[in-house]
């Protein structure tokens, strides 16, 4: 294992100067530094761009306070929109416009296809807290099972890593994690459970590195939603074998097919989003790639050597242990001089999307509180340029959710000033309105396109007409939703100035009703401030109210929005007719079949 990778040597067998490439030797570091540049003025220029149109319709009838804090909070809110477009207009050039755009993104897949002899030795976990453990277990069985079909499961073993609190559901754990051992045979299953939960998953991981990691080169975490095929785990292992410089192979992860309304229309869309825009996003980040904590192959020895997390000053939220851990470790991963990389391909790596938008809220902040603490890791020394972008591009992402929040709910006050109806440009108003929804949704757009004109890319999702329908479905679906989490994000972060903390336990994951009494609970400060800015549009300016609707419906219609979309009757028609499914929906593969076979029974 100490030799150079092929991908390092010239045609005459000699050793090129690594200092010219990145780390594992994949690519030309100037290259990519071209990249980034580009990258960089695209979205600088059209940020600017935007902004100065923003500007120009803020201030034409002369500037007030109310004009400076809009235009503040729009040039906080859109670097995020900006560079979502570009990354997928990026990506979706890499699929329909470049020869060889896979090539350009992932050169290291090729290693993944051949047929070389798996040498090293892998730990595939299954990280739990207060998670149903009997559909856990049965999901990592299953990820054996198919591991073992491939010929190489010998080179595999299996850990449960519990952090569990809750005994009774520790006892059943423990009981069928003794029962997949017995199966598996000795030493090749093994159940640990931490009692003291220190350092949250971060130190469960770690935990595991302490005590068994030398016996490993690679380990697979999985969460208690994860799955994987046997195929997809074996040939990124190949991967990593042929580059040991490649220290995080992250999978693209993509959802399972689901009974719950609400996880169906969102995973249609997240799916639709996430591959041009990650594929526009390798081609730049490169060597410096994400990491999501799971579906991921990690080198251990240099994770454990130089990704320890260091606990933060002061108290919660910003302060303790880091909770949203993963990204972090791929800095420190990059910064020892090792790759991380994704593989922008939809191949055997799943996981389940909260059935509710209760369950989707209450993930969203915990990300929140998780990327707000990375302010206190700026001053990090030996960070890469890159590296240290990503970190504050994470904070960013939240930063600007209460930006918007702010333009909305400032909005009723350009409608009711006269001065400002006077001269307010509407026209050039509407024109840079609409073209920011372009921009926004261009993810998204890119991938109905690119399925669109796929080969067989829309028979894939049950032909183009229930294709067609699930994409306008989803486009109502996330205007709704985007103003509920946006709302509930905005709140929360208001609360982290304050001291407010978030606990980090087991997930709902079944799909499951919620009462309108739960729904009305949850969610009457959105309506509250939906018929509050509504309303006072509409006295300015019923026009302007009616323009708001993109932006606004969703605040108005957020209890519905939760009952229905949760709505186990709603599900059961969406499954039925195969609306918003996913591929492994109309032609399941062997993993996702025995999964759902083992939840019905």
């Amino acid at each position: 294992m100490n030799e150079l990778p092929p991908a390092v040597l010239n045609d005459g067998g000699q050793s090129r100067d690594l200092g010219s490439t990145t780390p594992a030797g994949l690519q030309s570091m100037a290259d990519l530094r071209e990249r980034r540049r580009l990258v960089l003025g695209l979205n600088v220029g059209t940020w600017f761009i935007l902004n100065w149109a923003a500007w120009s319709i803020l201030g034409a009838g002369g500037w007030t306070l109310v004009d400076i804090v809009l235009a503040f909070a729009f040039a906080v809110a859109t670097p995020w929109t900006v560079l979502g477009f570009w990354n997928a207009v990026i990506g979706f050039w890499l699929l329909h416009g470049a020869d060889d755009g896979f090539e350009q993104v992932a050169p290291f897949a090729a290693a993944g296809d051949a047929d070389t002899p798996i040498i090293i030795r892998t730990a595939i976990f299954m990280t739990l807290r207060n998670e149903d453990p009997a559909r856990a277990i049965a999901r990592l069985r299953i990820v054996k099972q198919s591991v073992d079909a491939t010929g190489h499961g010998d080179r595999f073993d299996y850990f449960v890593l519990s952090d569990t609190s809750d005994a009774a559901i520790a006892e059943k754990e423990e009981a069928l994690a003794a029962a997949f051992a017995a199966e598996a045979g000795a030493d090749r299953v093994v159940y640990r459970r931490r009692t003291d939960n220190q350092g949250f998953k971060a130190g469960n991981v770690r935990d595991f590195c302490e005590r068994w990691g030398m016996r490993y080169e690679l380990m697979l975490p999985l969460d208690a939603d994860s799955l994987m095929s046997g195929r997809t785990i074996v040939r990124h292992v190949r991967m990593m074998q042929a580059y040991p410089k490649l220290g995080i192979l992250q999978s693209l992860v993509v959802g399972m097919p689901s009974s719950s309304a609400f996880a169906r229309i969102f995973q249609f869309g997240m799916r639709q989003g996430m591959r041009s825009y990650t594929m526009g996003q390798a081609w730049w980040v490169g060597d410096c790639g994400p990491f999501w904590g799971h579906n991921a192959l990690v080198r251990i020895r240099p994770f454990l050597d130089h990704c320890a997390l260091p606990v933060l000053p002061g108290k919660p939220p910003l302060g303790g242990h880091i909770l949203s851990h993963d990204q972090v470790e791929a800095t420190f991963m990059r910064r020892a001089g090792y790759e991380v990389r994704v593989l922008p391909e939809e191949e055997g790596s799943w996981e389940e999307n909260p059935p509710t938008i209760l369950e989707f809220s209450r993930r969203d902040v915990r990300w929140c509180q998780g990327n707000m603490q990375y302010l206190n890791l700026f001053d990090v020394k030996g960070l890469l340029p890159m590296s240290r972008f990503q970190l504050t591009w994470a904070v960013l992402m939240f930063v600007g959710v209460p930006a918007w929040t702010l333009m909305i709910a400032l909005a009723p006050l350009l409608a009711l000033s006269p001065v400002a109806r006077a001269t307010f440009p509407s026209g050039f108003a509407i024109f840079v309105y609409l073209l920011f929804f372009v921009m926004y949704l261009m993810p998204k757009l890119a991938g109905f396109a690119d399925v669109l004109i796929s080969a067989g890319g829309a028979e894939r999702y049950g032909g183009t007409f229930r294709f067609v329908s699930a994409a306008a479905i989803e486009l109502v679906f996330s205007f709704l939703l985007g103003a509920l989490t946006s709302f509930r994000i905005s709140v929360f972060m208001i609360g982290l100035v304050v001291g407010r903390s978030v606990v980090w336990g087991g997930q709902q994951r079944d799909a499951m009703a919620l009462s309108w009494r739960e729904a009305f609970d949850a969610f009457w400060p959105q309506m509250a401030f939906g018929l509050g800015v509504v309303g006072l549009l509409w006295l300015g300016s019923p026009r302007a109210a009616w323009w708001s609707l993109p932006l606004t419906a969703g605040f108005l219609v957020a209890v519905p929005f939760a009952v229905i979309t949760a709505s186990p009757l709603i599900g059961r028609i969406f499954v039925a007719l195969k609306l918003c499914g996913v591929p492994e929906e109309f032609n399941p593969p062997h993993e996702i079949v025995s999964a759902r076979a083992g939840e019905a029974s």
